[in-house]
């Protein structure tokens, strides 16, 4: 293992005859000397090398393992690089080994471990290939600042990479830049692969949510060949590259006014070979000069992309109409509300939305009779009334920016995550379309 810098890992170890390990290992233990998380090596010339804590051991405790512990014993020093971990520390999960070490560590620098450092751990993180993106609720004591450099080599040693950052709150400008700070490394640039697909951009500049995933396959499957989309808030490309790799989009025009995340999506779309049907918008969707192209608009964007729901309709095709696929953040009230009959444990606050679960708002008995539906149980009621209330709002925009009535029908509500206790990020597919004239 190799901390951040690249440098080995070291450990100090007192060295003795395998015939005095077991009275060196007592000793230790009872002084709380001995480093569990590493094991006993033996070295070259036969002799045991027992880890201690720290990066040294005082003169005092070599002195009484000689005279005391182990008269006429051999004892000295020695420092293992890259020792392997010990069967402890091998069934210990990473953020009990973080604490193990880290703790460990914190002692031998004279500072007293508390239970406020212990707490002030990380718990979770998002892992990008070699580089782990800690939350911004961790490291916050301020014990920790007269530490640093070398603690963040500490905390990259303890859960096996070569570089850290730490998120901070997204910056309420429009772009929603995330505050990232590099902690330990020379660049925030990472590469992820979800379901085939590459994805690089730098994690200081750009977002990239895990919690997606499921939509992201959700939109993989859909049937979109020879069908042209627009993505009014592409990113990186999180939904724009589903569409074009594995659902067979004809053509999508992605709109992204972030220009880290438009040098990444234009990056991440010549690496999965669809750089060819694809056409990047950069600047503020709600100016953009597109019209009567699209037979599906992606909408990506919480708490709300209500701002492009004019545009969406803008662009949506007027012989034919589409479909909106609208994400947005719900809130619920558990006990307030009551649930329609049939709502099991799934449908609480923080179910956790497995994968395989299709959700329908209505599920046609009849391919084309949209008046015969039958609400899922699944649904909460929230969700239902905010679907039907963007119906409404919808239909109102088509008929203001086409000048013709339109109908709108709830397709699905896809749930993708617990955004926060009581609040869901959801997404309504709403299919749109123009009303035939009547001769």
């Amino acid at each position: 293992m190799e901390r951040g810098g690249g440098k080995p890992v070291a450990v100090v170890a007192v060295v003795t005859e395998p015939r005095f390990t077991q009275r060196y290992r007592d000793y230790l233990e009872k002084e709380k000397l001995l480093d569990t998380q590493h094991r006993v090596e033996k070295m070259p010339d036969g002799t045991v090398a027992l880890p201690v804590r720290g990066e040294a051991l005082p003169e005092q405790h070599l002195q009484e393992l000689r005279n005391r512990v182990a008269p006429g014993s051999t004892c000295t020093l020695t420092q293992l690089l890259d020792p392997a971990p010990s069967k402890k520390a091998q069934g210990c999960s990473p953020a009990q080994r973080l604490c193990l070490e880290v703790s460990r560590w914190v002692e031998a620098r004279g500072v007293t471990w508390s239970a406020e450092l212990e707490a002030d751990l990380p718990r979770s993180w998002q892992r990008h290939g070699n580089l782990l993106l800690l939350s911004e609720d961790c490291f916050q004591a301020k014990q920790w600042k007269n530490l640093e450099p070398e603690l963040w080599e500490i905390v990259a040693s303890a859960l096996g990479v070569q570089r850290l950052a730490k998120r901070g709150r997204v910056s309420p400008n429009g772009t929603r830049t995330p505050t990232v700070t590099l902690l330990l490394g020379d660049d925030g640039r990472v590469e992820h692969v979800d379901n085939g697909i590459r994805y690089k951009f730098d994690i200081t500049q750009c977002m990239f949510s895990f919690g997606n995933i499921t939509e992201k396959l959700r939109v993989a499957s859909l049937p979109c060949a020879g069908q042209v989309l627009v993505d009014l808030y592409a990113g990186i490309g999180y939904f724009t590259l589903p569409f074009l790799v594995h659902a067979g989009a004809a053509f999508v025009h992605a709109c992204e006014w972030n220009p880290h995340a438009v040098v990444a999506l234009r990056n991440n779309l010549e690496i999965n070979g669809v750089a060819d049907r694809c056409q990047i918008h950069f600047g503020d969707n709600r100016k953009l000069k597109l019209s009567n192209v699209a037979d599906r608009v992606n909408l990506g964007l919480i708490p709300s992309s209500e701002e492009g729901w004019p545009i969406a309709c803008q662009v949506l095709r007027k012989d034919t109409g589409g479909i909106l696929h609208i994400h947005q953040n719900v809130e619920s009230f558990p006990g307030k509300t009551r649930q329609p009959a049939g709502i099991s444990e799934m449908g609480k606050e923080h179910w956790p939305y497995p994968q395989q679960i299709i959700i329908n708002q209505w599920e046609h008995e009849a391919p084309r009779d949209p008046r015969r539906k039958v609400l899922s149980a699944a649904i909460k009621p929230e969700w239902h009334r905010w679907a039907e209330s963007a119906k409404t709002r919808i239909v109102t925009l088509l008929q203001q920016v086409h000048g013709e009535p339109w109908k709108t029908q709830v397709l699905h509500i896809q749930p993708v995550k617990s955004y926060a206790p009581h609040v869901d990020h959801i997404v309504l597919d709403l299919e749109c379309r123009p009303c035939p004239l009547v001769g």
